[in-house]
Parts: structure tokens; sequence; C-alpha cells
């Protein structure tokens, strides 16, 4: 499992990859005779024709199932931007995060020049007591050599990965040992967590951050509350931001946890697909504790379900930037050979009727992608003025104004902030020095952070280290020109950027995502919405 850079404090970067994340989708195809395969279902259609004709007269011969896998994404493009195909190679992959969980050793790695560096192993899994352990590197796998700078990272997920009960024998060398040494792992389950992060803000405040909605999440969501019940948490943050979403039952059933009976969730409903409503049940266990959810423009799909429901219902504050607008619905088929299809079947909406599907031409893609670049250049991620609200109006259960067309607007606007960003900064950021730094860093003081238990004693260890200086001097041995006076324009987000992901390295994803929430500005918001008996919106 490759390192997870999540810490970023240049958004643009990440709005830019979160398209990528979401554009899955499907189309059917089913075999025309014993050696074609018939894109669309129907005797004579000219798609099948015109399949048989190349491959009766072409001139050349060709590899017809090359052909067909190259012609199913341009046919499905001309639907929608979510009804995509997902090759065989590429399926098992897409459905990992929802299925929450996959076999493999069970490691966080990172590729530091041409070496595959061990960040952690994961906790429970199958590598959790075989003796590996966090700056290992491995140079084998079996008989397959891991060391290089051209080996891709799928390459290596695909010697560390196998089947369940299967063996990886991995060649490691070790700080402090003269040579290198053998250590096998039995493959096993290893888990995909959903809830990135659940701990107490305050005295009272609970905060849970959900990364994606996926078979387990609701249980992980159950048992974060139960922890926070330990600590008799008055009121809750949700964190969606970044969350691309996935399967919208377990979005459902956690909105169900927080409104009183009869209450619609959301609605779906297609040219093939009748009208069918979700209701909450009554049974919630926090429908009267205050709220706040969380969002950004990289929160999409399922995550806007739960925001949106949450809004229109009157029952949480949304804070932050407007959502992405994935308001499509996907069915997956899967295919023969392995691969599979993800059909958009219906669109879901709101309470209120809006449907949050952001608008786009069948078969333009390319502006499909490109949305979120044009909103941070019209200024929206820096301005609520700025927003522009595409689709029509509605009301929430209060007569609260909101709109469809384009994602959850947010109650309270915060903006991105930018403050100290730099050429110089973006540049270290996106060169992966930063991310290499903070490894380094780590696997150079390792003795000094096993002593270090809170994020105190973190924060006054780091605070003492000059650490953007020493990150300089690092980066200009790598080729990155030192600037003085950005270095020290952008000292503060340099400070922020190499604490968390030293945290991160040195200690957990939670405790990082903890520490950069003492200085998040959306976070602190929330705060002063909650202290404020502001959570629930006003008529």
């Amino acid at each position: 499992m490759q390192k997870n850079n999540k810490y970023s404090y240049v958004p643009f970067y990440v709005s830019l990859g979160v398209v990528l994340g979401i554009l899955i989708g499907s189309f059917y195809a089913n075999q025309y005779s014993q050696k074609f395969l018939s894109i669309i279902d129907g005797s004579g259609n000219k798609l099948s024709d015109l399949l048989y004709i190349i491959e009766d007269q072409y001139v050349d011969p060709v590899q017809m199932n090359e052909i067909v896998e190259k012609a199913l994404p341009q046919i499905l493009r001309e639907l929608d931007p979510h009804s995509v195909y997902i090759s065989a190679a590429e399926s098992e992959q897409a459905m990992q995060n929802l299925n929450g969980s996959f076999s493999g050793i069970g490691i966080q790695f990172f590729q530091l020049d041409d070496t595959v560096r061990i960040v952690r192993v994961i906790p429970g899994g199958p590598s959790d007591g075989s003796g590996l352990q966090a700056g290992d590197c491995i140079l084998a796998s079996g008989k397959k050599s891991l060391v290089g700078k051209d080996i891709p990272s799928d390459t290596i997920m695909k010697y560390l990965k196998g089947e369940t009960g299967s063996t990886a024998s991995l060649t490691i060398k070790r700080r402090g040992t003269a040579r290198p040494f053998n250590v096998s792992v039995v493959r096993g389950s290893v888990p995909l967590h959903s809830v990135s992060a659940s701990y107490m803000l305050d005295e009272t405040t609970g905060y849970i951050s959900i990364g994606n909605f996926g078979e387990t999440t609701y249980a992980e969501f159950l048992a974060a509350l139960a922890r926070l019940n330990r600590h008799d948490f008055q009121q809750l943050v949700i964190d969606l931001r970044g969350n691309l979403g996935g399967y919208m039952a377990p979005a459902i059933q956690i909105a169900n946890e927080f409104l009183t009976k009869g209450c619609l969730i959301v609605y779906t409903e297609g040219r093939k697909s009748p009208r069918e409503e979700f209701r909450s049940d009554g049974r919630g266990s926090y429908q009267q504790m205050p709220l706040v959810v969380l969002i950004d423009e990289s929160s999409a799909s399922a995550s806007e379900i739960l925001a949106a429901a949450l809004q229109d219902n009157d029952r949480a504050t949304i804070i932050g930037r407007r959502s992405f607008g994935k308001g499509l619905v996907q069915v997956p088929i899967d295919l023969g050979d392995g691969s599979m299809i993800r059909l958009t079947k219906a669109r879901y909406y709101a309470p209120s009727g809006r449907c949050l599907q952001k608008p786009y031409t069948p078969g333009d893609e390319t502006s499909y992608e490109m949305d979120l670049l044009q909103r941070m250049e019209h200024g929206e991620f820096y301005n609520s003025d700025s927003i522009k609200a595409t689709g029509k109006k509605y009301l929430t259960t209060h007569g609260r104004v909101v709109y469809g067309g384009g994602g959850v607007t947010p109650d309270i606007f915060v903006p991105m902030d930018t403050a100290g960003v730099t050429s110089y900064f973006k540049e270290a950021y996106q060169s992966g020095n930063i991310s290499r730094f903070c490894f380094h860093y780590v696997d150079n003081h390792r003795a000094d952070f096993a002593s270090i238990q809170t994020n105190e004693e973190i924060t006054k260890y780091l605070r003492r280290k000059n650490l953007p200086e020493l990150f300089a001097t690092y980066a200009e041995r790598r080729g990155q020109r030192r600037r003085n006076l950005m270095l020290k324009q952008s000292r503060q987000i340099f400070e922020h950027q190499i604490w968390t992901g030293i945290i991160n390295d040195a200690f957990s994803p939670e405790r990082a995502i903890e520490f950069g929430n003492t200085f998040d500005p959306v976070v602190l918001k929330a705060l002063d919405v909650i202290k404020r008996g502001d959570a629930f919106p006003r008529k």
C-alpha cells in the first residue's frame, strides 16, 4: 500500500486530481459469436457489423480485443462523465476501497530514489508481527528485484499483493545491519478503513473524518461514535472534505442516526428506474445533538448525499466550500473477462427536490474535468460572492433557499487558505521533495520519536529543529534552487506541511489529522459555530 500524502496546503492540486478519482462508469457488452464481441446487444446493429467486417476484410491482421477495449470508453463518453468501462486489470483496484480490504502483506510503502521503503506496518495486517519495521528497505520479492528508479508503483504492488494464503518472500535491508536478510509473510486481508480519524476536538466536541463510503463505513462510524461516547461528547463535527463518495447506503445510514422519524434522506429516479425514496426510521441515537458538517470542492457523490440530507432537513450547519456536484447513480455490471462497466441508471435528489449534478455536455469530457480549475480561476475558492448558482431555487424544511445543479453550497463559506504559497513552495510540493524530506528526517530520528507521546510534545520537539532551513538544504542537494526570500515568506506553510508529514510518517495518519486540525480554519470555524450555539440552522 503506497504512502498517501494527504496533507497538502495546495488544494489546487488536490482539486485537479479529484476528477480522475470519480470518473468511473459502465456500459453493457455481450458475445457476438465465437470470436466477435457485440458492443451493443441486438442483431444487425452497425457496430457489430463493423467489427465483423474489420475482422473479415481488413488488409492487415488486427487484435479485435484491443479494438473493443479502446472503443468501449469512447462510446461511454457520449453518455455522461460517470458511465465508463473498467478493464479487468483495473476492476480489482477500483473496488478495493469500497470493499474495505484487499489481499496483500499489509504495509504502507514509499519509493525513495530507487528503493522501496516501509513507512509503516499496518496494525492487524499480515505483516504485523512478522518482524518488518518502518524504515526497512525491500530489495526484492522472491526473485523479482524491486530496486530501480524506473519500477512503477503498480509493479511493486503486483509483487506485494497476492492471493490469501500465498507467501511473499522479501529481501530486506535494515539500517544498522551489515547484510540483507529474508522475511516471509503469508498474504492475507489488509483492512482499508473509511473513518480516517475520530477524537475529541475539545472537552465536549467530537470529530469524525470519513475518507470514503464503502461496505464497512457505517460500522466504522458507529465504532467511532462509541469511542467518543466514552468521553461524553455533546456535539459533533463530521469532516467530508476530500471524500470522493462510494456506496450510497452508508451515507443514508449515517444520516438516519441524526434525523427524526419520517424525514426524507434522498430519492432516486431514472428513465427505467421508478422513484425510490429513503426515509429515516426514527431509531437514530443522535437526533438532538448539535452537528456541523465540513465539505469542499473534493466532496462528491455519497458525501454530497449526506451533506444535502442534513442541510435540506435543517439538521446541521454545513461549512466549507461548494462540493463537487455529482448527482448520478451508477450500477455495476460485471463482464465475463473480469472487466466491468458502471452505467448511470438514475439521478439522486436531495430532500428539497434538487439534483446536485453539475451541468455537462455528453462527449465533452474536457470541460467537465476542468470545472474545478475554472471555479478556482473565477475566484470561487476565495470569495463566496463568486459562487455561481446554475440551478433552480429550492427550499429547506425551514424555508431557507438552496440551489440545485452544482453541488452543495455551504451555509458558512470558508475560503481556501493560500497564505504564504510561493512558487518555491509549489515546486517543493510538486517535486515530492517535502515528502522525501519528511521520510528521511523520521528515518534518521526514530529513537527520538519513540520517546514522544503527545502532539504537544511533538510540536515542542519539532519547533526547536528549524525544519524549513533543514529542508532548504536538503532540497538544494536534490537540485531545487534555494530561494531564501520565498522560504521566509512561506515559512509557516512549510512548517505546517513538514510537521504534519513527519507526524504522519512517525506516528499515524490519524495523529497527523489531529495535529493539522489545530490550525485548520474550517475546523476552527466549526468550533466557533458550535460554541455560539449555531449548529442548528435557524429559520
